[in-house]
């Protein structure tokens, strides 16, 4: 969501200030700023939209200043305009935030009685003006800071500047996270890692409830108690790489064609290729599980359905697949004989976070796939499972799709073994079949000329329909995900088995359908399901294999043939296609494929 950055700094903090803010960028926003402090009194710079307006103003109107903070903006509370860009400023206090203010409303009201006049319509300003009320009611800077943080209901992450207190800034974490970095005379605190990385590889992570004064000599750390405490300092390396795009248009591009890189190492990280055994860590008994509950949002929730179908199938043992913001609130019945398992690449979605203390609080033993190893959700679980797959910058999720999928299908076949549903032989054969998956992949992706060519056709759609039957029904999910997050084309993915209880009222000629059909098991009903809508006019896009190639219906406006792959990988190598195509949809509207409307990379609030 909102990203954060703050500088104690020994140089001009400015122009590192928007280096770090370019690094943000992938969390999603529509607006920016910086503030200062100039020779003891706060000035500050914002605009609506991209950082390029944000730097035209710094250009007419440089800040010069040691100390800053900075922002980018993802809007809740408030239109994207520069009157609602942070930083806010109320007095001597400026203030960035990432989340929201429950009770702005009760706290504004009070703050307007005593006579404060808000310039914005945030729920962020209100903290600005109690801290500032707090100065003025005689409270030294941290205890103004720590009262008015006991005053807060919801899920923040803030940087306070306090002017003249030149070479201090106060910051908290209760919800999203929040780092500090510790550099040579310089300190800096950030919205995570990628945000520090430019300046220092040496980080600790903020707890929920900690807030912290930062100083040119270090960070002084408080528990919600207001009891002095010690964080470790971990090294985190470097991720400049990851940042450049290369010869690649989009950063969603790049990492479409990282995934064969990318899922080789994840998977070498949870099978042996030598044995060809699995090696999955966190020492799971699999055999003593009743059954498996996942919480997960978005795309990693249908990498969830997908982990599903391949665990029951493989393994025989129960899993529930639940939307997290659904799972935490309609009190669910689960025993602690289950494991619970989140799924988040960034490992702070807020929703998969509280539905995962749930089930913890329920006894369960835990575990989380994600990306972020010291995320939060990765803190908290029995297990972490990382996925491997590095930062992933585009808003619209590819790789770290496809690295969730490879550790659940590795997780399918140890469970499968562990509970004595395959033998050793099978295990083997499971393992080299996974291990061919990034070759596979790598041949998918080859597909790209035949996608860009249907993709000029697609562009022109006011609805798009995918279907699939097993695994490739909850592909068919993600594909209309991606074709919505990024070309704003109405799409909606089907089990192609209720195509006939009402979805096929929306097929007609101008109706692409999107028929994800490799030649498995389902194939004859996949292929008669592509017949009902060709019938019906529809205008199907069939992504096959070679032998569904051969007995596909002829009338398809355009078949599109994958690699031939076993059914225990097939979810990974058909994703390629469906990535690219909306990839290149995207591209052929003009839209802003790594920065799509209204979309934030991770979700750390409600």
């Amino acid at each position: 969501m909102c990203g954060i950055i703050g500088i104690v700094g020994s140089s001009e903090a400015a122009p590192r200030l928007i280096e770090s803010l370019k690094r943000l960028e992938y969390r999603g926003y529509d607006s920016a700023g910086v503030a200062a402090q100039v020779n003891g009194v706060l000035e500050r710079r914002r605009a609506p939209g991209k950082l390029a307006n944000l730097e035209a103003v710094l250009a007419a109107e440089p800040l010069r200043a040691d100390t800053g903070i900075g922002h980018t903006r993802w809007a809740t509370h408030g239109a994207p305009t520069e009157r609602n860009a942070h930083p806010h400023i109320a007095g001597r206090v400026a203030v960035v935030h990432n989340g929201i203010i429950e009770n702005f409303a009760e706290l504004k009201a009070e703050l307007q009685a005593k006579g404060r006049v808000f310039s914005s319509d945030t729920d962020t300003e209100v903290v600005a003006h109690l801290v500032d009320q707090n100065l003025m009611d005689g409270m030294e800077p941290l205890e103004a800071f720590s009262s008015a943080l006991k005053r807060l209901s919801g899920a923040y992450a803030l940087c306070v500047l306090i002017g003249g207190e030149t070479e201090i800034i106060f910051a908290t974490r209760n919800g999203p996270p929040l780092v500090v970095g510790y550099g040579d005379g310089e300190m800096f605190v950030g919205s995570d890692a990628l945000a520090v990385g430019p300046f220092t590889n040496r980080i600790l992570y903020l707890e929920d409830g900690d807030y912290a004064m930062v100083d040119h000599k270090g960070a002084a750390i408080f528990d919600a108690s207001g009891a002095a405490v010690d964080r470790p300092i971990k090294i985190v390396a470097s991720s400049a790489a990851v940042m450049e795009k290369g010869n690649y248009r989009h950063f969603m591009e790049k990492e479409i064609h990282d995934q064969p890189e990318g899922c080789q190492r994840t998977i070498a990280a949870y099978v042996d290729p030598l044995t060809a055994k699995t090696a999955v860590p966190g020492g799971i008994d699999w055999a003593s599980l009743e059954r498996v509950q996942i919480v997960a949002c978005g795309t990693s929730y249908i990498a969830g359905v997908i982990g599903k179908y391949l665990i029951e199938k493989y393994a025989d043992l129960p899993v529930d697949v639940e939307i997290a913001s659904e799972f935490r609130y309609r009190e669910p019945s689960i025993r602690a004989s289950a494991l619970a398992i989140a799924m988040s690449q960034s490992g702070e979605t807020a929703d998969t976070l509280a539905a995962l203390r749930y089930c913890q609080a329920k006894g369960m033993k835990s575990a989380a796939v994600v990306n972020a190893t010291e995320s939060t959700m990765a803190r908290e679980v029995d297990v972490v499972w990382p996925i491997h797959c590095g930062p992933e910058i585009g808003v619209a999720s590819t790789k770290a799709f496809t690295a969730q999928v490879s550790v659940m299908t590795a997780l399918a076949i140890a469970a499968a073994r562990a509970r004595g549903r395959i033998d050793a032989a099978e295990e083997a054969r499971l393992v080299r079949v996974l291990l061919e998956s990034p070759r596979l992949i790598a041949e998918s992706i080859q597909l790209e000329e035949a996608v860009r060519a249907v993709a000029v056709e697609i562009a022109k759609a006011r609805d798009v329909l995918y279907l699939g039957r097993g695994p490739m029904s909850a592909l068919a999910l993600e594909g209309a995900l991606k074709l919505k997050e990024i070309s704003y084309i109405h799409a909606e993915g089907y089990a192609a088995g209720e195509l006939k209880h009402g979805p096929i009222a929306l097929v007609d000629e101008k109706t692409p359908i999107i028929i994800l059909a490799p030649f498995d098991h389902y194939f004859e009903k996949s292929a008669s399901n592509m017949s009902e809508v060709m019938a019906r006019g529809g205008q199907v896009v069939f992504i096959t294999d070679p032998d569904g190639a051969k007995h596909a219906p002829a009338g398809a406006r355009v078949v599109m043939t994958a690699p031939s792959c076993d059914p225990l990988i097939s979810p990974l190598v058909m994703s390629a296609p469906i990535q690219l195509l909306a990839y290149h949809v995207a591209v052929q509207k003009g839209a802003d494929v790594d920065q799509p409307r209204n979309l934030a990379k991770s979700v750390t609030v409600e």
